[in-house]
């Protein structure tokens, strides 16, 4: 007899990585892109596409811009808004779970905020999750040391949703972006939380331009992470580039898909728009969860109250 209950964990997810997209790039021409992504995500048979962060627009934050207005450019204030809305309607018609990044500003108690934001929309068009980015890498002002500006710490502010867990395709999905993959605690408080699905979207330079070090140190830290943060949980991670040159500008490539073993199951092998799917079956979380990190057996939190201190030093 047929395990349905099985059978019904096994989510088909395309991961959808973009080539570059360029400063003189429109956002229609992006949505033309991500819309022939999901055609051909729903001709794999895929039912959930991941795209990166940022999925609209060039890596703005590798610029130092000073004008307002300018910088309100890279931003969208409504989702979908005009020049996205066709992408909505494609994720409609083709009748896919869709996640992608994006800069987001937003009024909030009479301030305008700014957050590097990710969402997931079902196959009705909706909007049903939303995260923002929590850990923002680089730095805060120009720095005339860098051979290129990474100044998200000045444009986005720090994400204020936590990281949630949400039930969907018969899963418990989660979200982070970028350089939240780095972080063990992201994945460690998504998998207290029951997570058995990681989205994550990034857009990640191939040199360091603080400390020079070699490009395959840094593909090798991309994978490093997420394939540790998706054993150590018992859970999928999906991670999605952005990659090429972008304005003179080289971003990684390595698209992947991991199990809850750790392994790649999936990866791209160009720094182009190109799509890999792989069949996630949900069930292969629970032997970790229920045995090697199984959390309410094996951990021992009362020795981690340094990791939630402001202050690292012992007593």
């Amino acid at each position: 007899m047929l395990d349905l209950r099985k059978q019904n964990r096994v989510i088909s997810i395309a991961a959808a990585q973009l080539g570059p997209i360029q400063p003189t790039d429109s956002r229609s021409s992006v949505v033309d892109r991500l819309v022939g992504l999901l055609e051909q995500a729903k001709s794999k048979g895929s039912e959930l596409v991941v795209f990166p962060e940022l999925a609209f627009t060039t890596f703005f934050p590798r610029y130092e811009i000073t004008d307002e207005a300018e910088l309100d450019y890279w931003f969208e204030k409504e989702m979908p808004g005009e020049e996205t809305r066709p992408l909505f309607a494609a994720i409609q018609r083709l009748k896919l779970s869709v996640n992608f990044g994006y800069a987001e500003l937003v009024p909030e108690a009479g301030i305008t905020r700014r957050y590097n934001t990710s969402i997931l929309i079902n196959p009705n068009g909706e909007i049903i999750a939303k995260y923002r980015k929590i850990h923002l890498p680089g730095h805060n002002e120009f720095d005339p040391e860098r051979s290129f500006q990474h100044l998200e710490k000045k444009y986005f502010e720090v994400g204020n949703l936590g990281f949630p867990v949400w039930d969907h395709l018969g899963g418990k999905l989660g979200m982070c972006i970028c350089n939240d993959r780095r972080w063990p605690e992201t994945f460690r408080v998504l998998g207290l939380k029951g997570v058995e699905l990681v989205l994550i979207g990034y857009n990640t330079p191939t040199h360091n331009a603080k400390h020079p070090e070699p490009p395959h140190r840094r593909a090798f830290y991309n994978h490093l992470c997420v394939q540790a943060g998706a054993y150590q949980n018992s859970t999928w991670v999906v991670s999605v580039a952005k990659s090429g040159c972008e304005d003179g500008q080289d971003l990684m490539a390595g698209s992947c898909i991991v199990s809850p073993h750790g392994e790649i199951v999936a990866q791209t092998s160009s720094s182009k728009d190109e799509l890999i799917v792989a069949d996630c079956d949900l069930s292969l979380c629970e032997d970790g969860k229920n045995n090697m990190f199984n959390f309410s057996e094996h951990r021992c939190p009362e020795e981690y109250s340094i990791i939630t201190r402001a202050n690292c030093d012992e007593d």
